[in-house]
């Protein structure tokens, strides 16, 4: 069979030059397969492909299209201009790292790239124009789609002939202009890229006063303080309750410093006591047994030129308190096992969401280090201080809960925002959060109503024991003594409901020297290791 010969040709734009291409072809009985018009700056190019089989030779042929009114140019061509894009697209499809395969209205495969060849484990030839329930018949994710119309995503495995791949499907209906169904379109994920993926996406990004959601006096007044001091050099110590963002405050006032060096967070209270200083400070070679060998350098020396936050300060033991309060007053640090003075020059941020001042009066908390931490204070205030600032959030999180769970847009009734501006907010902005997500999966209207937000029942933040306090206080007790007692109970409880001291510190949220303190100051006795813990004397 004779091959098809292309050609493209070039004329001074006018009109009626495809009627006279056309008539051409006709009265020397040559057959158009296509043609393409492309008109630019008063000339149309025309590209078009004749059938072969003919007597004519390509000479003979552009001697015709020379006799054609307004002609400036013809040759023949090797590839139509719309075969140049089908062959860009293929290279661009089958490059893409994702497999990729759509059906049309009736599930016939119209499309398939190579890495969706490779996860089926079938070549291309093989799965274009066939039927998709031939491919997998079973848990289909395509055929899923088309029945019910709707996004399907799942993970899934193939096995292929290099192995087993696992990966993550999702199916997606296409619709046309007028939304009406054409078809579906399934895009694969290997899923060893998608945790890679993931793990790019948890690397901790820059947070700015700017992302920060609110108008309220209040949080507007403490940003234009914060964006003051952020320059500084000077220690920033942010106190708040749990769920107000004190880390995020910390991170936006370390980008507002301009410094260079990262923003490293450490959470006092997870770093288990043993493993603070060297967590910190570093270590040496042959410091102690299971050291690395060259030592390992501390966090304080990786915040070089840049800020470390301390987040749960309050937390921290009274030996690493000793070693902090002497970073801060000479800026140097000494690795555990070493002699050397390292200087660090790292801007420190502290946060805490419990009264220092008390736990200085206590003494669980060294008084010199709360005076060297205590220059700037921010207090942020909570959730339940910022009532205009509570529907605000809710709709900020609404917007992007429906985003991520690819729902239609929602707002949130009347009703339910009045629901929300009652309610206490002990957990604060984190539990707004939490409530709005949880709203948002569970309700299928586009309003979300008052009886879909659901709250945390127990609003009172002292918790069901709180309530026998008020009894004792007609008997003329003082609040200090009532605190007291309450401290003794709580703590007999937490030794004998435990194996060891240590455990019973963990379970109050104390450090073992906090505790092995309070038993000392209460007078707390064990006689034997299975008996239980009492007082040793009366307390008044």
């Amino acid at each position: 069979m004779a091959e098809n010969k292309k050609y493209k040709l070039l004329f001074k734009d006018r009109i009626g030059i495809v009627f006279d291409i056309t008539r051409l072809m006709l009265e020397h009985e040559l057959n158009i397969i296509s043609m393409e018009v492309e008109q630019k700056d008063g000339f149309a190019q025309i590209s078009l492909e004749i059938e072969g089989g003919h007597s004519l030779d390509t000479e003979e042929i552009l001697e015709l299209f020379s006799t054609l009114p307004g002609i400036e140019k013809q040759k023949e061509l090797k590839r139509l201009p719309q075969e140049k894009r089908e062959k860009w697209f293929r290279i661009l499809f089958d490059g893409m790292s994702e497999g990729i395969v759509s059906v049309n209205s009736k599930g016939i495969i119209n499309t398939a790239n190579s890495v969706a060849c490779h996860i089926l484990n079938t070549p291309y030839e093989s799965l274009v124009n066939t039927y998709v329930g031939e491919i997998t018949p079973k848990d289909n994710l395509l055929m899923e789609c088309m029945q019910k119309r709707i996004p399907v995503n799942r993970r899934k495995s193939a096995v292929t002939s290099t192995g087993r791949v696992d990966f993550y499907g999702s199916a997606k209906p296409i619709h046309n202009s007028q939304g009406g169904f054409v078809g579906a379109v399934l895009l694969m994920k290997d899923l060893q890229e998608v945790k890679a993926m993931v793990d790019a996406v948890m690397t901790p990004i820059d947070f700015k006063f700017d992302d920060f959601i609110g108008e309220s006096p209040a949080i507007q007044n403490l940003i234009t303080f914060a964006k003051r001091i952020a320059e500084l050099d000077t220690i920033v110590s942010i106190t708040g309750e749990s769920g107000t963002g004190k880390e995020l405050f910390a991170r936006a006032i370390h980008f507002e410093s301009g410094r260079t060096g990262p923003f490293i967070p450490i959470n006092c209270a997870a770093l288990p006591e043993q493993l603070i200083e060297s967590e910190l400070f570093g270590y040496v070679d042959g410091a102690f047994t299971g050291a690395k060998k060259k030592g390992k350098p501390g966090l304080f020396e990786a915040a070089q030129n840049g800020t470390i936050f301390l987040d749960e300060i309050g937390d921290m033991p009274p030996g690493p308190q000793a070693k902090i309060l002497r970073v801060l007053q000479e800026g140097c640090v000494r690795r555990i096992g070493g002699v050397e003075e390292i200087p660090v020059n790292a801007r420190v941020i502290t946060a805490t969401n419990k009264n220092l001042n008390d736990m200085v009066a206590s003494g669980d908390f060294r008084e010199d280090l709360f005076y060297r931490i205590n220059v700037l204070n921010i207090q942020i205030p909570p959730l339940r201080e910022r009532g205009s600032d509570i529907t605000l959030m809710a709709g900020t999180f609404l917007n992007r809960f429906n985003r991520k769970l690819e729902k239609k847009e929602q707002t949130i009734s009347a009703e339910g925002q009045e629901k929300l501006l009652s309610y206490n907010w002990p957990g604060n902005v984190r539990e707004l959060q939490n409530v709005i997500e949880r709203a948002s999966i569970f309700s299928n209207s586009n309003e979300i109503s008052a009886s879909s937000i659901h709250l945390n029942s127990q609003q009172s933040s002292c918790g069901q024991p709180c309530k026998a306090l008020p009894t004792a206080v007609h008997n003329g007790n003082s609040l200090k003594e009532l605190i007291g007692r309450y401290e003794i109970k709580l703590l007999l409880e937490a030794l004998n409901s435990t194996s060891s001291i240590r455990k019973a510190a963990k379970k109050l949220n104390l450090s073992h020297t906090a505790l092995l303190k309070k038993i000392e100051k209460h007078q707390l006795r064990s006689s034997d290791k299975g008996r239980p813990w009492t007082m040793a004397t009366n307390v008044k």
